[in-house]
């Protein structure tokens, strides 16, 4: 297909964009319409095949960007091997933010207990959850690239946040998770909508008779989990969001490596959502490699770029040291915990 009949959006031709959304929308279909298109527990086995198909599907992609995909150079810093730049940056940022889901699991997890879902509708919550993010990944994702590639500055702002995250999660990292306080939400909904107090089968909304015996609608506690989950997406993705781009300017390299990390946050929950608590070093690695993401922001264009006084850091160095501090911290964690389990 000639890319300019439908022209061009952040670098890449227009359909190639809808091409990826529109494999994402098949994958959410065959997921929902026919993995799993009834309600009940899912299985920590089926969840490791699901999280493993979705794993599988973003290093195909990988070698897509790395034998076929044409990078745009003013996305990179050097015009040499623009694809294995882009390649190598992709993976780390697919890397990063699936680890970054792991501290959005045991929010998930809190929420769920708070409105009393039980775990045959989970999915289903998730499910839509993760449509919310795609939509909602998109426009940080469209903001923060005409930000960022017009103001490059604005990185030494998403350095300072990085850094700042880190050494907070570092902090609060030997602490237990605080369970989220969402009582406001339902006085919100109850503002414009009566809520349930109890779950109607799967459904978000019923149709109930209110108190003149008129039929209006009800939101369901799955709705308000819904929405709790989705803002927690949102409040996560002040960390993510600044975290890909500095791995990576490439719009399409930071959607694509956010969108294949949260196809499989749904199984990734189910998968280990009951063994969160064996990964209790994990927080300590990716505090870590945030500050060092935020601090390779600052070494690479402020001391090299601008000032001249240390060497550039190649991308290939980011991946090294996040599959390092991470698998490094899974690793200990689970040794570390292996004594309780017998």
């Amino acid at each position: 297909m000639n890319s300019d009949m439908l022209g061009e959006f952040a670098g890449q031709p227009v359909w190639l964009w809808i091409a990826f959304l529109s494999f994402v929308a098949l994958v959410l279909w065959v997921d929902l319409a026919l993995v799993n298109n009834k309600d009940g527990r899912i299985s920590a086995k089926k969840s490791a095949l699901m999280w493993g198909s979705f794993a599988a599907c973003a290093m195909v992609f990988a070698a897509y960007v790395y034998f076929l995909y044409e990078p745009d150079p003013a996305f990179y810093d050097s015009p040499e091997n623009l694809n294995a730049q882009a390649t190598i940056q992709y993976l780390t940022g697919y890397l990063l933010e699936t680890a970054l889901a792991f501290d959005n699991i045991f929010v998930i997890s809190m929420i769920f207990a708070f409105f009393a879902i039980p775990p045959a509708y989970q999915h289903r919550v998730l499910f839509w959850g993760i449509i919310g993010a795609v939509v909602f990944r998109a426009i940080f994702i469209g903001a923060g690239s005409a930000i960022v590639n017009q103001l490059t500055w604005v990185l030494y702002i998403f350095a300072a946040v990085l850094i700042f995250s880190g050494v907070k999660m570092l902090i609060s990292a030997s602490k237990p998770h605080e369970a989220p306080d969402a009582t406001w939400i339902v006085r919100l909904f109850e503002r414009f909508m009566p809520v349930t107090k109890e779950i109607r089968n799967h459904n978000f909304v019923v149709r109930l008779p209110d108190a003149s015996g008129k039929m209006v609608l009800y939101a369901t506690p799955l709705l308000i989990a819904l929405v709790a989950v989705e803002i927690a997406d949102i409040i996560f993705a002040i960390d993510s969001v600044p975290a890909i781009f500095a791995v990576t300017r490439d719009p399409f390299i930071v959607y694509t490596s956010n969108i294949f990390a949260i196809l499989g946050l749904r199984s990734l929950y189910f998968m280990l959502a009951a063994a969160a608590d064996r990964f209790k070093y994990l927080k300590f690695g990716l505090s870590a490699v945030l500050v060092l993401i935020g601090v390779k922001i600052i070494w690479n264009f402020l001391l090299s770029k601008e000032l001249k006084l240390v060497p550039y850091l190649e991308p290939h160095w980011s991946l090294i040291a996040t599959l390092v501090l991470l698998g490094g911290a899974i690793v200990v964690s689970l040794i570390s915990t292996s004594k309780r389990t017998h």
